[in-house]
């Protein structure tokens, strides 16, 4: 009897599946179900979450439980968190100490520059840090630059390590003391002559070395990169080979790279621009922490983060999003900051907003990770906590808009949709995602996730289900 017991359940539980798969299927729209048919994506490998924004509604639920890869999708969670926790206004500081005697301009002694985890210390902003410091009056540093990164905690991770693309600017690791994401623009000239091609780097770090191997080429101007080719020799990270062939035909070329270590990188830029400004130093760089009787001397704010968290996800920029998971984690549990550390920040926050995500896994909280792992259901979630919270303007503002601006800039030009739709988008290989809020032709808003985690769904496998699904949405 127990085991013809144990056969019938057996049978049981596989129907079951087919039968609760065949009901979630069954509430699709039509027009998305033939999306799906049409695309050989199996239902399977789809979560739709749609919810009313006022009423919190659900109007479409398929496989919303299930915890997939949602890519760049991911950072609706670490965005709203970091705006929840600290406020709009919140800003990062980079200070300058004085480790000696300041006098008639010339320091005796270590200019200390540290760091706090400024996410957006671009080219300009650091220009400007530097010609504040000089119109405080410093001139001459007999010593040392001293970098002191150590807010955040050293991160062992390679740039080579997600795609073996080390001089991508998305691959770019978080460090305190950050400075333009360690990307310079190199801007290559072909002579059309016999000559060998021009280059030029901004901003140019004064520690940098380049290697001019590059040579003329002729015929088309093609090829990846346009057979231009970056190396940096394993025992000199500050030394960048430019080799290949730049063909006449290309002109003037101009590619970005991250380059150099982010210490380094920072101290180069500044060494160039304090030279640029008339100032002098004597010494070189040193990588160590403040010491104790440095005196601060000025310090610079970063932008606020409401402006921060529009950069992140208008353009859905991977290191500032792990800058700030490792600032909830070094606001909530002290410097260093780890990555561990901002995990369990977010997951506590994610408590105290009554909000659980089963199967839940955050790697950096940018999407740029083959582990992490969310449900629909649960961003649905932490967007519906967006849209009744007091900073909703400010988070709302943050997301690409519809055939405008960010990562949505050409997607959704259909009549009346232009500038409704707030979509926080996500593509890493075999994963295609949006998250975000649709403001549809009748005036109500809708809470809308869909994940799609299948082969090729980063070259567009399954776009048409997200189409579909939005336009449906739209015309409620």
């Amino acid at each position: 009897m127990s085991n013809r017991l144990l056969a019938l359940l057996t049978v049981l539980a596989c129907c079951a599946a087919p039968l609760a798969d065949a009901r979630n299927v069954a509430q699709l729209p039509p027009s998305v179900s033939r999306a799906l048919a049409q695309s050989g994506v199996p239902a399977s490998h789809v979560s739709i979450y749609v919810q009313d924004a006022s009423t919190n509604e659900t109007i479409v639920d398929l496989n919303a439980d299930t915890p997939r890869s949602p890519a760049s999708t991911i950072k609706v969670l670490t965005t709203f968190a970091a705006l929840d926790m600290l406020g709009p206004a919140y800003t990062w500081k980079t200070h300058a100490y004085l480790g000696g005697r300041l006098a008639n301009g010339v320091l005796n002694g270590d200019l200390i520059l540290v760091g706090e985890g400024d996410p957006f210390m671009t080219s300009e902003r650091w220009w400007a840090f530097v010609q504040q410091i000089r119109e405080l009056g410093l001139e001459k540093i007999t010593g040392d630059v001293v970098i002191d990164n150590t807010y955040f905690a050293p991160i062992p991770d390679s740039r080579a390590a997600f795609d073996d693309q080390p001089y991508r600017s998305y691959n770019v690791i978080p460090d305190a003391l950050m400075v333009n994401f360690q990307t310079s623009r190199f801007t290559l000239n072909a002579t059309g002559g016999r000559g060998r091609p021009q280059v030029s780097v901004y901003p140019l770090p004064a520690n940098l070395t380049i290697k001019n191997q590059l040579r003329a080429g002729s015929g088309r101007c093609q090829g990846y990169n346009r057979g231009v080719t970056f190396d940096t020799p394993a025992d000199d990270p500050n030394t960048i080979v430019i080799g290949g062939a730049l063909a006449a035909a290309c002109g003037s070329y101009s590619i970005s790279r991250a380059i150099m270590t982010a210490p380094a990188y920072a101290y180069g830029t500044f060494r160039t621009m304090w030279d640029e400004s008339g100032g002098k130093i004597e010494g070189s760089m040193r990588l160590e922490k403040r010491p104790a009787d440095a005196r601060r001397f000025y310090t610079f704010d970063s932008l606020s983060l409401a402006e921060i968290i529009r950069l992140v996800n208008k353009y859905s920029n991977n290191v500032m999003a792990r800058h700030l998971m490792l600032t909830l984690g070094a606001e909530k549990f002290g410097a260093p900051a780890t990555a561990e550390m901002g995990r369990n920040a977010i997951r506590a926050w994610l408590v105290g907003r009554k909000i659980d995500i089963p199967g839940l896994v955050l790697e950096n909280g940018s999407g740029l990770s083959r582990a992490e792992r969310v449900t629909a259901r649960g961003l649905a979630e932490v967007l519906d906590a967006a849209w009744h919270s007091p900073f909703m303007p400010e988070f709302a503002a943050s997301l690409p808009l519809s055939a405008t601006d960010g990562t949505l800039r050409n997607r959704f030009r259909a009549p009346g949709m232009q500038g409704r739709l707030r979509l926080k988008t996500g593509r890493i290989d075999h994963v295609n995602a949006l998250a975000g809020f649709v403001n549809a032709a009748s005036g109500k808003t809708y809470v809308v996730v869909i994940i799609l985690n299948h082969p090729d769904a980063h070259l567009g496998v399954g776009e048409s289900v997200q189409a579909e699904l939005i336009r449906w949405v739209f015309g409620r």
